[in-house]
């Protein structure tokens, strides 16, 4: 660990570097775009991959000789897409930029590919072999199951902000789920510039209205200030691995997916875990994370679980047990 910027001294680079799903459509090319700049800015390779899947006829004979030229068929449209792409992409120089065809579910495809990538990007929403990559069963599978970051990219966002002064943003609860994502959050900005904010959000839904059988007893108040101390204990710890990043933290009082769509708005990069407890419960999983694919308006990373040993010197998101938040 690098003891200026807590970043890792000799990070391990992954042989696919930063992967990207192409279809040859606009949301696609964006994605393709944002890519590459990840890839210069982690000097790794720039892996773009294009599926398909071949035709299923029940009941229908297809011999030998027609499968096979359909099969061509498909792969050559896949390769004249890939190209068309890195002809789209500009100034490529430095970056190892490779383009593969597979033959195969675009979502299996990509999660293969995780087990061996820095990173995963994608657009929205595209066509051909990855149409609907942000809804129905890929959207939930995507993230859920690849084994490195996931990175969605709405269509305009891939135009950088870094002559901005704009955050990166993480929406963390407390789970460990949510304190790997501010972890790899911290890792983000740091590598954007020196400069660079890092803001931790966590969201509290009004009680009073979505919860209407609760005693009048209940203190929204009381329960605000609490999870607002949780916070600046968990950035307490997230300072103490890196002293030298600005971090900034603020508990919403709203829904929290409707927080994560605004503050995507005028983020460089907005950081969730693929799950989470109290406002972020499931932020990945059914309705929140259709919410958070469809509305997002900058470049959201889903970061999912791993062993991280930074989170085993406390128990929970606040300080260590009968130790100062500071230490």
């Amino acid at each position: 660990m690098n003891a200026d910027n807590g970043l890792p001294a000799n990070p391990t680079k992954k042989k696919h570097g930063v992967v990207v799903g192409v279809d040859g459509s606009k949301r696609s090319l964006a994605a393709a775009i944002w890519a590459l700049r990840e890839a210069k800015r982690i000097s790794a390779p720039l892996t773009m991959v294009s599926a398909y899947t071949l035709p299923i006829f029940p009941s229908v004979a297809v011999d030998a000789a027609t499968g096979g030229h359909e099969d061509s068929a498909l792969a050559q449209s896949c390769r004249q897409i890939l190209e068309a792409t890195k002809a789209e992409l500009g100034d490529t120089e430095g970056v190892d930029v490779r383009s593969n065809v597979e033959l195969g579910d675009p979502g299996t495809v990509l999660v293969d590919y995780s087990h061996d990538a820095d990173m995963l990007v994608a657009g929205p929403r595209g066509r051909g072999g990855f149409l609907g990559l942000l809804v129905g069963s890929v959207s939930r599978g995507l993230p859920a199951h690849a084994k490195c970051p996931v990175v969605l990219v709405p269509r305009g966002a891939e135009e950088s902000r870094a002559a901005t002064d704009a955050p990166v943003v993480v929406a963390s609860d407390g789970s460990e789920q949510g304190r790997v994502a501010m972890l790899r959050a911290a890792e983000e900005t740091i590598r954007r510039s020196p400069t660079c904010r890092l803001r931790v959000i966590t969201a509290m839904a009004p009680v009073s209205s979505a919860v209407e059988w609760l005693p009048s007893t209940v203190d929204e108040r009381a329960m605000f200030d609490e999870l607002r101390e949780k916070v600046d204990a968990g950035v307490a710890w997230l300072q103490s691995y890196f002293p030298n990043l600005n971090i900034e933290s603020e508990v919403i009082d709203g829904v929290p997916v409707d927080a994560v769509v605004a503050e995507s708005e005028s983020a460089r990069l907005t950081v969730v875990g693929t799950r989470g407890l109290g406002g972020f419960t499931g932020a990945l999983l059914g309705s929140t994370s259709q919410g958070i694919a469809a509305h997002a308006r900058g470049p959201v990373m889903i970061v999912p679980y791993h062993d991280d040993p930074r989170l085993h010197d406390r128990p929970e998101y606040g300080p260590m047990i009968n130790q100062d938040p500071e230490d």
